[in-house]
């Protein structure tokens, strides 16, 4: 991903007064093109960074001292010549005018900057790239823990314990601890993980062909058998644990208490293509494939009751919120649901983004209003507020966001190839 933006023609590439060019007769006296196009890099460059007077009328040189077309470049950050006046521009608008350009806050673009990524970038807060992972003043980051190599695809929190535990496609499961941040362990299980869940004291991880259980508070170790190929998604609901495979059936077990173990359940049939997303809502499972559809099943009978073809690619993920069904797509929409009077599901509003979406997690801020965290496959999360959809904040990271979780007291949690960050939402700020 490009994170420092094409050409740009705004700052001064050679970073600061005491590089700025001046007229003396070592400077050719010719404009930088690859200035010009900002992205020249040569320091010293035999050309001018700056534009050359106009041919007509007063230059700032003259107009206001012998180096004002400098101190303004200097002073507010741009690279450009000190602004041109009008009929009405006397100098005492010149002078505000140069007063404001000299406490000129750069505007920042939404993209951050790889210079700052990489430790090296020299121009500070005069960078119009962001050198911050987040955009947003009600959240902050806490921390960035590292040690996966390669991309997190769950993040679990089992209750009664003080760890947080990630899975990856690098084939291992990592402890972590709560408190300190510290990795506690690591769990090789010699197969990409697919997804990662927690229900009570359960962690359950899913690698191709196999579902593993853990009962974190005795280590108990269980593997569900019966998944062709990966397990992409899992559900838990009225007592059933549900599992999405590769080949597009919804696998059911059921805990049985006097044997202390899982048994297969049912197999519920009806997607042509992987399922990849799961919930569980209003006593009903909704599944979203592959096949570009969503499935509502009871959780009563397992019958499929309803079929949702609105998208038109991956249904990549699904949340229930009260009495809403949540979607989102590669096809860049995330769809709201509501039931008609006959129980069945109808859009009732699409929120389009730029770019597909790959999850989405809902929660409370810390004024209790419900926010929407939305994964899109630009390495980045976005924020709304709901139910307005208006912007609260970004998210940014190096590869693609593809686990979110939420934790108590605030924390929420995004997971990327990079390893995990942690976040929180800030104290409500007082009202005057």
């Amino acid at each position: 991903m490009d994170l420092h933006g094409g050409n740009r023609r705004v700052f001064n590439r050679l970073g600061g007064p005491s590089a700025a060019p001046t007229l003396d007769s070592s400077k050719n006296q010719k404009v930088c093109y690859n200035w010009r196009a900002g992205k020249c890099r040569r320091l010293p460059c035999p050309f001018l960074h700056r534009e050359l007077p106009h041919p007509s009328g007063p230059t700032s040189a003259t107009a206001n001292g012998p180096d004002a077309s400098k101190r303004f470049a200097d002073d507010s950050g741009f690279s450009g010549p000190a602004p041109r006046r009008g009929p009405n521009f006397n100098n005492n608008h010149n002078s505000s005018w140069r007063r404001m350009g000299a406490n000129k806050v750069v505007r920042k673009t939404e993209k951050v900057c790889d210079y700052w990524v990489q430790g090296n970038c020299n121009y500070g807060d005069r960078c119009k790239f962001l050198h911050s992972w987040s955009l947003g003043e009600s959240f902050t980051l806490l921390n960035h823990l590292d040690g996966h190599q390669k991309v997190v695809t769950g993040i679990a929190l089992p209750e009664g314990i003080d760890k947080l535990y990630t899975g990856s496609k690098d084939e291992t499961v990592r402890a972590w601890d709560t408190n300190t941040g510290q990795c506690m362990g690591v769990l090789n299980l010699g197969g990409e993980v697919g997804c990662m869940i927690s229900e009570g004291p359960w962690l359950f991880v899913s690698i191709p062909n196999v579902v593993k259980a853990w009962d974190t508070q005795t280590n108990q170790e269980l593997s569900l058998s019966g998944p062709v190929g990966q397990v992409y998604a899992m559900v838990v609901g009225n007592d059933l644990l549900f599992a999405g495979t590769q080949d597009g059936t919804v696998l059911v077990w059921k805990f049985d208490n006097v044997t202390n173990s899982f048994e297969p359940a049912a197999s519920l049939k009806g997607h042509t293509r992987a399922v990849v997303s799961l919930v569980v809502g209003a006593n009903r499972l909704y599944s979203g494939s592959v096949d570009h559809s969503i499935k509502a099943w009871s959780l009563e009978t397992l019958q499929c009751l309803q079929t949702l073809t609105e998208h038109t690619d991956v249904v990549m993920s699904l949340l229930c919120w009260e009495q809403f069904l949540l979607s989102c797509s590669l096809d860049q929409t995330i769809n709201v649901w509501v039931a008609t009077e006959n129980g069945n599901l109808e859009v009732t509003y699409t929120h389009k983004e730029e770019h597909g979406l790959l999850n989405l997690r809902g929660m409370y801020d810390s004024e209790s209003k419900p926010v929407l965290l939305c994964a899109c496959n630009d390495s980045s999360v976005c924020l709304y507020d709901l139910p307005s959809f208006s912007n609260k904040g970004k998210i940014f990271a190096e590869q693609e966001i593809r686990a979110i979780e939420v934790g108590p007291g605030g924390l929420f949690f995004t997971g990327d190839g990079t390893g995990f960050r942690v976040w929180k939402w800030g104290e409500p700020v007082p009202k005057p």
